[in-house]
């Protein structure tokens, strides 16, 4: 289902953010850090890749620049 080149894209780069995500990093999403807690790191991959497919069809559909999310204090 999909694009089949695009999907091994977006698991790739995740495989690289997962690679470098560490407990106590700032460069690493809460959420990341908990799921890796969870599930092995392919399968965390594959959500993170599911994550960023649907954050850039949002923005492709409306025309909306990324916002980071606000860190929560």
């Amino acid at each position: 289902a999909g694009n089949e080149k695009m999907r091994q894209l977006l698991v790739t780069g995740s495989m690289a953010v997962i690679r470098f995500a560490e407990p106590g990093s700032t460069s690493a999403s809460p959420w990341l850090l908990k799921l890796l807690e969870r599930k092995p790191r392919k399968l965390a991959a594959v959500a993170l890749a599911n994550k960023n497919a649907r954050i850039i069809w949002s923005m492709m559909t409306s025309g909306e620049a990324y916002r980071q999310p606000p860190v929560a204090a």
